[in-house]
């Protein structure tokens, strides 16, 4: 018997509300003209991008290589790939000449848009990799993508999927390496899209504001699915404005943002009660959460901001609850410094060294499986094959801890850790202890080669404003609050902390940084 199509597209279209004409997305020019879209362009749009994807004769499940800056008509192309039954690879847009070499020559995609000012370089090399065609498109709407699928219908019926079915490859960021390419299928998608419905109590009426990237799976997945599984409109930042966003508050309901959107909307005198006062839930994930920022916007908006934990080959895996959670006793409180509890469905639990399963409270490695949980990395069964234990279990590569109650805490990387006189030392523990001192805003802690303890900390303190914390004297302080082998031995003030688009620390880049620091001359 033929099971029905799990394409992703068509579960989402089925979410649309019957009236197609009302607004699915409120956007503006890059002059700051409005340019809203109905929910019936949403379906025209993506139908005549995905008939110009047909009309090409590619093979089933092609790669579809997409390196552009954010607009609404991006979001389309995205539509028209699940449509069209390809696979949809996004690509960083701060990813310069090399890098892009390095994916399309891993994934050889079929297609490669890319923005018009981009198109000699890439094309050179996508046609070099037998690439069969190049489109570019720009924010403005312009570009060859949008040209030629005018010309196409817009009426396209969606292609037969699997659950198992690719439906998008995401590459790691790759800090210790080649990029790995997480090969993720229509059912991860769906499913993860479906119980964040649930579990977020998205509600009718519902609006959310998009001001995050869409090559990453927070604005992509979490985002974009999480509005369009549920009917509702999307205000839509192509690049993110504090002012702007707080003043969109007063017609939205749920906003989804990295720590540092946060931090730099609490900068702003507009934030206030009354301005959040229309909105019913702020998200937080891709980064830690500072305790202080978590208290601060409490403070100043009434709302306790929801943290969540997920990755690239997973999508989401935990949550505070957003009511009461009727598996955790009905655990309903958001707990700043952790990310609430395994989603339905998912089950994690925390692992020695050697695979044992350890008791609450306990510091391990994390293992998660589900049906959210990634098909594998593409062309790398080696490598799929090490990053899964027996039964299914991925292992995550983060360290963290559960408590009695259930809460997940997430203490840091596993490639973050390092050994110390042969005492392993987990960074996001010292950080929380240094954070505490008075004048430090935040800090990031690593290890670097040291002659004779193998590795030794360092760490690196963002001062508040108008402070300037002394650096010996934080030492001296935590050498009365941490075991000797923990205490870093040298700390330096910065005017901030490398980070990438998404907010998190590159602890990479300081690791180099400082890595020459206490080897031998």
């Amino acid at each position: 018997m033929q099971l029905p199509s799990q394409n992703l597209y068509s579960a989402l279209r089925a979410a649309f509300p019957k009236n197609l004409d009302a607004t699915a997305v409120f956007a503006s020019t890059p002059e700051g003209a409005p340019l809203n879209y109905s929910w019936a362009d949403l379906e025209h749009a993506s139908a005549r991008i995905a008939n110009l994807l047909a009309s090409l004769d590619l093979p089933a499940f092609s790669r579809i290589a997409v390196q552009v800056e954010k607009s609404v008509e991006a979001m389309l192309l995205y539509l028209a790939v699940l449509r069209a039954g390809h696979v949809f690879l996004p690509l960083n847009t701060a990813y310069q000449q090399a890098e892009i070499e390095y994916f399309i020559g891993n994934a050889e995609p079929a297609v490669v848009v890319c923005t018009p000012q981009n198109f000699g370089w890439v094309s050179k090399t996508a046609f070099k990799a037998g690439t069969h065609s190049v489109f570019t498109l720009g924010q403005d709407r312009s570009g060859s993508l949008l040209e030629r699928a005018a010309q196409c219908g817009d009426r396209h019926t969606p292609v037969a999927c699997g659950r198992d079915d690719m439906a998008a490859i995401l590459y790691t960021s790759g800090t210790t390496g080649r990029s790995k390419g997480a090969m993720l299928t229509h059912g991860n998608l769906l499913s993860n899209a479906l119980v964040l419905k649930d579990y977020w109590g998205w509600q009718p009426g519902d609006v959310l504001i998009h001001a995050l990237p869409i090559y990453h799976a927070h604005g992509l997945f979490v985002g974009v699915h999480g509005a369009l599984i549920n009917g509702s409109p999307m205000v839509w930042f192509n690049k993110f404005d504090a002012r702007a966003t707080i003043a969109a508050f007063a017609r939205a309901t749920v906003f989804m943002g990295v720590p540092t959107l946060y931090v730099r909307m609490l900068a702003e005198t507009s934030l206030t009660r009354e301005a959040a006062a229309h909105m019913r839930l702020f998200i937080s994930g891709s980064a830690p959460l500072l305790v202080d920022t978590f208290a601060a916007w409490q403070e100043r908006t009434g709302h306790t901001i929801l943290e969540r934990y997920g990755m690239s080959e997973t999508v989401m895996l935990c949550s505070n609850p957003c009511g009461a959670d009727a598996r955790h006793d009905g655990q309903s409180e958001r707990r700043g410094g952790t990310v609430g509890f395994p989603l339905p469905g998912t089950e994690l639990r925390v692992v020695d060294d050697d695979g044992k399963p350890l008791p609450a409270g306990e510091i391990g490695n994390i293992e998660v499986r589900g049906p959210n949980v990634f098909k594998g990395y593409w062309q790398m069964p080696e490598k799929t094959a090490q990053e899964f234990a027996a039964g299914g279990w991925f292992k995550t590569g983060d360290v963290g801890q559960q408590d009695a109650r259930g809460y997940v805490s997430i203490v840091g990387r596993s490639k973050d850790l390092f050994i110390s006189g042969g005492f392993n030392v987990y960074p996001a523990e010292i950080e929380g202890f240094i954070n505490e001192l008075p004048g430090v805003a935040e800090s990031a802690v690593v290890g670097v080669p040291h002659a004779d303890f193998g590795e030794v900390g360092v760490a690196v303190i963002v001062p508040r404003a108008g402070a300037r914390p002394d650096t010996e004297a934080v030492i001296t302080t935590l050498r009365a609050q941490l075991a000797h082998f923990k205490v870093p031995r040298r700390c330096f003030i910065a005017a901030q902390l490398p980070r990438n688009s998404m907010g998190k620390v590159q602890k990479n880049l300081l690791r180099e940084q400082y890595r020459d620091l206490f080897l031998k001359k």
